[in-house]
Formats: structure tokens, C-alpha cells, sequence
């Protein structure tokens, strides 16, 4: 409900930009783009071979062989009957020439002439003009992310420069005065600052703008203050901490008072005590403390919203159905996402848990290649039993 809820109220307007498209990698396409000729342009060879009028084909007839056409360098000229073009792949077909007989299929052969082996061919191997897309076909669409394959696509049809939208302006906090940056020696009662390092590096993408903007204090004031300034200057603010219900936590509260809550706290664990809301024109995810908690609401909630505000097309994460190697233990009324290992083992997909679940347990996460998902209305479950997965690969993307 929470990520429908998010996606249907992303109606942020971002500005766009043309930028050129060797550089756009991963970016997010602001206009859709069509075709602006046929591709290939001209009838092409897709082997190598000999081109020439597939009704002289003869058992052992020999042909002429009256020039070549290479890859940029045609053959300049008509092939009359019994007559034959060397061609390699990608070359031109000449205009009057509608069979390539491959290399292979050569019985004899010398500079002059050719015979083929007793056979006729069940391909003509010839790319016809549009045979990958022809001239005003929509060959992306806005919302679509520019992967490698369509950079690709869309440098073989000719396009240099792309119209995306501009990057999300993105500030990231963390929260608690417990925190203190790696490297520095810790005193009683202090801890490292792993939430912002780790949210810093899942958003690390072309499409996002974010800036570490450093802790929050336990500190009602100041943590009113921040945020506000905060506010003015970044469309998306994303904390982590501070948005439980103890005396020093004070996100939720300020996004109260500042703005607008749309919700605060998720049927989901780990990671209940998560808030959402405006302060402006800024919309703040207020990220759980407990490092898993803040992993699985930033995957899970906060970064596809980030995607739909950038109009980006939404894609379900990936599942995948896999046995259990051992039990789980769950106790029905919220939907969890555990840390598992997932491997092909004898062509059959089985994933085992990492280990303790506590949503303090970093090192969990680290371990794991994908979540195994446990539907609220389940109990424990037990070895052998189906789960569904959802992958890494695929969510970190």
C-alpha cells in the first residue's frame, strides 16, 4: 500500500536537459525517440558467401565471378544470369541479387568463377532494408532507463544526443549522537556511522544528485533547524534513525510540525518505524536506525519513489520461487524480508538464511545475494518448503 500509495503522488516536475548520448548511461529518458531511417539502410549479407539471382541456382552450374562487396565498400553494378558477387557479412547485396550462397556450401572455386555444391538454400541470407527497424518506429519511450543494449540500439540508428530528466537533488542525514565517522578511535557508549555510508553507496546513480549532508543530533532545535534548511535546497531529504518513539528521536515530530506526515510507520519488518512525509516541496523519507531496517525501506519503499519522480518506467523487482534449505522462524502479522544465500544446486534453485535476522546485523546483509520474502499470513517456516526471492542483482539496479 505504501509503494502504490508514493508512486501514485510522485508528481514532481523535473526540468530536463540534452545531453550528448555517449554520456547518458543510466539515465532517465525525458521524450520518447523514433527511428530516423531504415536500419540497415540497404539490403545486406548476413554471411559470407557469394550473392547472386537465386533462379540460376543449378546443380553443378558454375557462375562468373564478376567483383566483390565488402563491409563500407559495395559492389558498384548489376549481376546478370549466371553471374556471382564475393560478399561478406554486412556488405552490400547488389540491387539484382537476392541469394547468398555461404562460403561453405563452395565445391570450387578460383578468381573467376565459382560452382557450388548440389543444394538449394533454405535462407537467402539477406538482411532486407529494415530488417532491425524501420524509419518512424519508436525505438524508446520516455520513462525508459538507458541501459548499455540501448545505448547501443540507439547509436546504430544514427541519434547522438538524448533529452533526459535532470538529476533528483537528493540530501542524505543520519541521526544520533552515538555516531562518529570510521577511522576515529570510539569512546563509551559510541558506535560507527554505517547508515549513511550505506545509503550514500545504494544511491549512487546517474539519475541522482545526492549530497551527504552529515548527522543530525539528538536535538530537538537544531534538528527542526536542519531540516527546514534542508528543505529549501534539495526535492528529496533521506534520514536514517530518529523516527521511533524514544525521547531523542525527533524526525517524525519535525516533519509533523514543518509539513505534512503521510504516513509513519509500515506492516513490515524489519523496518516498521519508518516515516514519510513534505516539508514544502520536499519529500522526506525518514529511514528506521537499525541498519537492516534502513537497507530493506530504502530498497524497498524510498528508492523506487525516487524512480517515479523521475518518471521513471516501474518495474516490479524480480522474484524467484526457491526450496528451503533450512527452517525460518516467523510469527504471523507482518510481512518480513529475511537475508538469504540463493544458488542453482543440481538445476534447482534453493537459498538458506544468513544467519540471525536482528535488524542490527549488518553483517547479515553482507553475506546475502537476495531477501527471501515471508508473507505476513505465514508461521514458521520449514526445510523444503517454497519461498519466493527476490535477487540483489536485480533490486540494487
Amino acid at each position: 500500500e505504501a509503494q502504490k500509495r508514493l508512486a501514485d503522488a510522485a508528481d514532481l516536475t523535473l526540468a530536463t536537459e540534452a545531453i550528448p548520448l555517449s554520456g547518458a548511461l543510466d539515465r532517465i529518458l525525458a521524450a520518447s525517440i523514433s527511428a530516423p531511417t531504415d536500419m540497415p539502410p540497404f539490403p545486406a549479407s548476413a554471411m559470407d558467401g557469394y550473392a547472386l539471382r537465386r533462379a540460376d541456382l543449378k546443380p553443378n552450374m558454375s557462375f562468373k565471378v564478376i567483383g566483390t562487396s565488402k563491409a563500407g565498400h559495395p559492389y558498384d553494378g548489376d549481376i546478370e544470369s549466371g553471374e556471382a558477387v564475393r560478399i561478406f557479412t554486412g556488405a552490400v547485396v547488389p540491387a539484382s541479387a537476392d541469394q547468398v550462397v555461404l562460403q561453405e556450401e563452395v565445391q570450387s572455386s578460383d578468381e573467376h568463377s565459382v560452382t557450388f555444391m548440389d543444394h538449394l538454400p533454405t535462407e537467402s541470407y539477406v538482411r532486407p532494408v529494415a530488417h532491425d527497424v524501420s524509419k518512424g518506429t519508436q525505438i524508446a519511450s520516455a520513462g525508459d532507463r538507458i541501459t548499455p543494449f540501448l545505448l547501443g540500439a540507439l547509436t546504430s540508428y544514427g541519434i547522438a544526443q538524448v533529452e533526459v530528466y535532470e538529476a533528483l537533488k537528493i540530501g542524505v542525514f543520519s541521526t544520533g549522537d552515538e555516531l562518529v565517522d570510521a577511522g576515529v578511535e570510539l569512546k563509551a557508549g559510541q558506535i560507527y556511522d554505517s547508515n549513511r555510508a550505506t545509503v550514500l553507496a545504494l544511491l549512487k546513480d546517474p539519475s541522482l544528485a545526492v549530497t551527504d549532508l552529515g548527522r543530525l543530533p539528538d536535538q530537538k532545535e537544531v534538528t527542526e533547524q536542519m531540516l527546514a534548511e534542508a528543505s529549501q535546497s534539495f526535492q528529496v531529504l533521506i534520514t536514517s534513525g530518529g523516527v521511533s518513539v524514544g525521547d531523542a528521536d525527533f524526525v517524525t515530530g519535525t516533519i509533523a510540525e514543518l509539513g505534512q506526515l503521510e504516513f509513519w510507520r509500515l506492516n513490515l519488518k524489519p523496518g516498521k518505524p519508518m516515516a514519510v512525509g513534505r516539508i514544502g516541496d520536499c519529500t522526506i523519507f525518514g529511514l528506521p536506525g537499525n541498519p537492516v531496517s534502513t537497507v530493506i525501506t530504502l530498497l524497498m519503499v524510498a528508492k523506487p519513489t525516487l524512480f517515479a519522480m523521475l518518471g521513471a518506467r516501474q518495474n516490479k523487482p524480480l522474484k524467484l520461487t526457491a526450496k528451503l534449505l533450512d527452517g525460518l522462524a516467523h510469527s504471523p502479522g507482518r510481512m518480513e524480508y529475511q537475508r538469504g544465500w540463493l544458488v542453482d544446486q543440481d538445476n534447482e534453485l534453493v537459498v538458506k538464511s544468513t544467519g540471525d535476522q536482528s535488524s542490527n546485523r549488518l553483517s547479515g546483509l553482507a553475506q546475502a545475494n537476495c531477501l527471501i520474502e515471508v508473507p505476513k499470513e505465514s508461521g514458521d517456516l520449514t526445510s523444503g518448503d517454497f519461498v519466493a526471492v527476490i535477487p540483489f542483482r536485480g533490486l540494487l539496479a
